[in-house]
C-alpha cells in the first residue's frame, strides 16, 4: 500500500453510523427502525392479528347478520354491536359460520331494532363483549400475537470509496483519516438514497443461480388483493380523502400516524391546514408549511412526509409501526480496505445485505391513487 492511514487493513462496522443517517434522512426510509438480523436470504417474520374493531353485515335479515369468516372469528355470543351512526346496542345471541343472530339490547333513544335492520346490513362496531364472573380460558375474545407469516429477500448493497494520490497530496479537508470518513459519509448518503427507493419500488426477487437477490419494497407488499386503497378519480388530494384513508386503516385494525406524499401534494395538503395554523409569540420563525395535522377519525396526530421519490400522483396513509431495516446476520453494512497493489491511492469498499420488514402492510397502509397532480392543483388554488 502506497499510502497509509490508521484503520489501514482494518474492517469497520459503518451499521450505527448508517442507522443515523437514516433516521435524519426526511424521507421514506427514516420509519424504518434496526430489527433483529436476518438468519437466512428469505427472510420471514410472523404477522401481527391486527383486527378492527367492527364488523360489515352484508346483508340483514329478522336479525341475522351475513358476515365474513374473518368478522365472525371476532365476536362472541354475548359481544355488543351499535350499528355505524346509530344509538341503538345490540346483543349477539348466536353465531353459526357466517350468520350473526343479534336482538336489541338497548334502545338508546333510537327506533331501531333487531327486525328494522338495513337489508344491505352496514358496519357494526364492536362496543365489548361483558364477562361473567368466574370466566373460564375460552370465554373472552380471542386476540393472538399473530395471524400467518410474511416474508421478503435480502439485497446486497455495495459502494466503492476511491481517493486517488492527487486527491491524498491536495489535503484540502486535512489528513487521510478525515478524507475517507468524508467520502463515506457520502457513501453512506448515498446508500440512504437508494435504500429509500428499494423501500418504495423494490420488487421481491429470491436469489439463485444468475439471479440476483432483491428486495420488495412498500408498493410490492401494500397493494393487490386485500390491499387498503382509495381511487381519488383525478381530484385534488384534501382532508375529506385524508380521513378516509384514515378511516381504512383504522378499521382495519392499524393506527395512521403518517401521510406520505410527493413534496408537491405536501403543499397542497398544507394550503388548506394554513388557517388552522397557530403561531407562538415565542416562535423565532414561521411559514405556512403545516408538517401535523389532526385526522377527523380518532383525533390523533399524523405527520406529512414529503418524499420526492413517491409518485405525484399517490399518497399513502400509513402506519409505520410494523416497518424494519433486518440485515443478514453478519453481512451488515461494513466498509474494509480493497486498495490493490501499485494503486495510486486508497480504495475502501462498504457492503452489506439487508432487507426491510412490512409487517401486515394491507393492514397498516392505505393507498390514494389517481390524485390530480400537483402542478394542476396548485395551478387551480393560484387562479382561485
Amino acid at each position: 500500500m502506497l499510502y497509509s492511514y490508521s484503520f489501514a487493513n482494518r474492517k469497520r462496522d459503518l451499521s450505527d453510523i448508517l442507522s443515523t443517517v437514516i433516521r435524519d434522512e426526511p424521507r421514506f426510509i427514516s420509519n424504518f427502525k434496526p430489527v433483529p438480523d436476518a438468519r437466512m436470504r428469505k427472510h420471514e417474520w410472523l404477522e401481527d392479528q391486527m383486527q378492527g374493531r367492527s364488523v360489515t353485515a352484508s346483508a340483514a335479515a329478522s336479525g341475522v347478520l351475513t358476515v365474513t369468516a374473518a368478522d365472525a372469528a371476532k365476536v362472541r355470543v354475548g359481544t355488543l354491536l351499535a350499528l355505524d351512526g346509530d344509538p341503538a346496542l345490540f346483543q349477539i345471541s348466536a353465531i353459526s359460520g357466517t350468520s350473526v343472530t343479534v336482538t336489541l339490547a338497548a334502545a338508546n333513544g333510537s327506533t331501531l331494532t333487531a327486525a328494522t335492520l338495513p337489508a344491505a346490513g352496514g358496519t357494526f362496531k364492536v362496543i365489548s363483549t361483558p364477562m361473567g364472573e368466574g370466566s373460564v380460558n375460552g370465554d373472552g375474545e380471542e386476540n393472538y400475537a399473530q395471524s400467518g407469516s410474511a416474508y421478503n429477500t435480502t439485497q446486497i448493497f455495495r459502494k466503492e470509496i476511491v481517493l486517488s494520490g492527487s486527491a491524498l497530496a491536495v489535503s484540502l479537508y486535512g489528513s487521510a483519516d478525515n478524507q475517507l470518513n468524508r467520502q463515506t459519509a457520502f457513501a453512506l448518503a448515498d446508500l440512504a438514497r437508494d435504500l429509500n427507493r428499494v423501500a418504495l419500488f423494490g420488487r421481491r426477487v429470491e436469489a439463485a443461480a444468475g439471479v440476483n437477490g432483491e428486495a420488495g419494497g412498500l408498493y410490492c407488499f401494500a397493494t393487490g388483493t386485500g390491499a387498503l386503497s382509495i381511487d381519488a378519480d383525478g381530484a385534488a388530494i384534501d382532508s375529506f380523502l385524508i380521513n378516509d384513508g384514515a378511516q381504512e386503516v383504522l378499521g382495519a385494525g392499524g393506527e395512521p400516524a403518517q401521510i406520505l406524499c410527493s413534496p408537491g401534494q405536501a403543499r397542497i395538503i398544507s394550503n388548506e391546514y394554513r388557517n388552522n395554523l397557530q403561531v407562538l409569540r415565542s416562535d423565532d420563525r414561521r411559514g405556512a408549511y403545516v408538517a401535523v395535522i389532526v385526522n377527523d377519525i380518532n383525533g390523533k396526530g399524523m405527520t406529512v412526509m414529503a418524499d420526492p421519490d413517491v409518485p405525484d400522483t399517490d399518497a399513502w396513509i400509513i402506519d409505520p409501526e410494523g416497518f424494519g431495516l433486518a440485515a443478514l446476520q453478519g453481512r451488515g453494512i461494513s466498509d474494509e480496505d480493497a486498495t490493490p497493489s501499485g494503486f495510486d491511492g486508497i480504495r475502501r469498499v462498504a457492503l452489506g445485505e439487508v432487507t426491510f420488514e412490512f409487517r401486515n402492510a394491507k393492514q397498516r397502509c392505505c393507498r390514494i391513487r389517481n390524485l390530480l397532480g400537483s402542478a394542476s392543483a396548485l395551478a387551480a388554488l393560484r387562479e382561485a
